[in-house]
């Protein structure tokens, strides 16, 4: 049946995404992986995914408890297809939710993707509902969310009921059919701009999007957006303005240090006035109790500014309604020495429209740069204006992104401290017992490309793996899976057994993974495969296998 749409298929299919929806017993989720896709199987069916497991364990197949037409859990994971397939479903979703799905399933497209989908034409079988289904409803639906159609065809069912016809559709994803970047563009470039605050606020999301994914939240009611904690933008934004207020560059006309700003009070003040390092203001970090009420205050006052100013008047085009909506809310009274999302959640939400977000996390390689460009130009027009200089690269230098230094100090003294214990330590890659002489701590998830220094993503490693073999590249699913006994282990080992180190553990994971509130070494794994699989699909980062000669030095106990 699906022979009539093989050609439309992207090609060539190594280091594309596959998601199969409705995918049953598996066996189209391993038609795709055969021919070369990495597959996402989407099957909301208990029986249904462990049947299939045990059938295709070798396929790679990655399944998720999800359906139509919310999709949740596969939205969660911040991945884009290249190929979405629905062989044999659209006639079980209901006619008043084929539009919100239909929705669903082109959001998780990438700009070229295909979706393929199968229509079933024909009486239900006894004792089972079904709705009709016709070409004519898809073809207006893809229209509606800027797919084209490629082919259409008919065929015969393959179980020889007469019954029964199918129609087979192809459509693609000819861009990415949402008007986000020309949204962005319009905001970034547009010439009604009092001070740099809609900058700051688009940067501060896009920032929340690059490296706190998980903070986000689907919106309540089934509405294309997400939520994120005020205060973790309050907290971005903060970051953001303190390098620029500090080296006196003008934020708005007339504006030199804190003179003028309306966040800037007592709190913005005192980190000022204590060098607080831009580094230092992140999700999961710890301050003294003089610091806490600093900072604290200064995101309580940074919360009602963006509130009050830039979510109220970032709006669409010929003035329409704020892209942004916001919830306020008020933080306890206790103050907090530890920054979790818990705690950031605490001064409201920030609403963020579905198709901006997913620009914002698949696109920021490219937005980031133009708020950065933008926001230094409007800079320099304010200095020009008051007559005072401002240098080139100066501003661009202070709105650098700064995460804390490279360091696997800590990872490496607590392996030493473990083997000195008497703990047998091996490197997850080869499994390989570690010595005191010779081993290093690896950035699972290179440096390179995603600077992250979390304890999850220290892992234990022989210093041949680490320098000559895998160096800066990302782990293939196939060192992946090989390894996960071993990671799972050495987390348990070294962060979960540790009372002083798990909550940290789980409060950095919780940040930047989509765990999705678990707190097992297995839920975090898994959480971690997704952000791998999402890095090499937004960065196309270089991937490393062990080789056949590293595992076979695994020395036996």
């Amino acid at each position: 049946m699906l022979a009539d749409v093989l050609s439309t298929l992207p090609r060539p299919a190594e280091g594309r995404i596959a998601l199969d929806i409705g995918a049953g017993t598996g066996r189209d989720a391993a038609w795709l992986g055969e021919l070369g896709y990495q597959v996402v199987a989407a099957e909301p069916a208990a029986g249904m995914r462990r049947f299939a497991a045990e059938r295709h364990g070798d396929a790679g197949i990655r399944w998720v408890d999800d359906a139509l037409p919310g999709l949740e859990r596969t939205h969660a994971l911040g991945l884009s297809f290249d190929l979405v397939l629905l062989s044999a479903v659209w006639q079980h979703v209901g006619p008043a939710d084929r539009t919100r799905a239909f929705r669903k399933i082109s959001t998780l497209m990438k700009p070229g993707g295909t979706l393929i989908m199968t229509l079933r034409n024909g009486p239900a079988p006894t004792g089972m509902e079904m709705h009709p289904t016709s070409t004519t409803e898809v073809e207006g639906l893809a229209r509606s969310y800027g797919l084209e159609v490629l082919r259409v065809s008919r065929s015969a069912d393959q179980g020889g009921r007469p019954e029964v016809i199918w129609d087979v559709m192809a459509m693609r994803m000819p861009d990415d059919g949402t008007g986000a970047l020309p949204l962005v563009r319009g905001i970034v470039l547009s010439d009604g701009k009092s001070s740099t605050y809609k900058l700051a606020l688009l940067r501060a999301v896009t920032r929340v999007a690059e490296y706190a994914p998980a903070a986000a939240t689907p919106a309540p009611d089934g509405r294309d957006a997400v939520e994120v904690p005020l205060g973790l933008v309050a907290l971005n934004w903060i970051r953001m303005y303190l390098p620029l207020v500090r080296g006196g560059f003008p934020q708005a006309p007339g504006n030199r240090g804190t003179v003028g700003l309306s966040f800037a009070k007592d709190g913005f003040e005192a980190l000022l006035a204590r060098n607080a390092a831009q580094a230092d203001l992140r999700v999961g970090a710890t301050f003294d109790a003089e610091g806490a009420l600093a900072v604290m205050s200064a995101i309580s006052h940074a919360a009602d500014t963006i509130a009050k100013m830039p979510a109220n008047f970032t709006r669409y085009p010929n003035g329409g309604a704020p892209v942004f909506g916001v919830t306020k809310a008020r933080p306890g009274r206790t103050v907090s020495t530890i920054l979790d999302l818990e705690t950031l959640r605490g001064w409201g939400l920030l609403e963020i429209p579905g198709h901006l977000w997913r620009a914002m996390s698949r696109f920021s390689s490219w937005i980031d740069p133009m708020l950065v460009a933008e926001w230094s130009r409007l800079t320099r027009s304010y200095g020009d204006r008051m007559g005072l200089e401002v240098g080139p690269g100066a501003v661009e230098g202070a709105l650098a992104w700064i995460e804390p230094g490279r360091t696997t100090t800590f990872g490496r003294d607590l392996v030493r401290k473990l083997i000195e214990q008497g703990k047998s330590v091996r490197c997850v890659w080869t499994a390989e017992r570690l010595r005191i002489r010779g081993y290093d701590v690896d950035h699972c998830l290179p440096w390179a490309v995603w600077p992250c220094g979390d304890l999850w993503n220290l892992m234990p490693a022989q210093p041949r793996i680490n320098r000559h073999e895998k160096r800066d590249r990302l782990p293939s699913a196939a060192a992946m899976r090989g390894a996960r006994a071993s990671i799972i282990g050495w987390w348990e080992m070294a962060y979960l057994e540790n009372e002083a180190l798990r909550s940290r553990f789980l409060r950095e994971a919780a940040s930047a993974l989509p765990v999705a509130g678990e707190t097992s070494a297995a839920a975090v794994y898994d959480a971690l495969d997704w952000r791998r699989l999402r890095l090499r699909q937004d960065q196309q980062v270089p991937e490393w296998t062990p080789s056949t000669t590293s595992r076979a030095s695994v020395i036996a106990e």
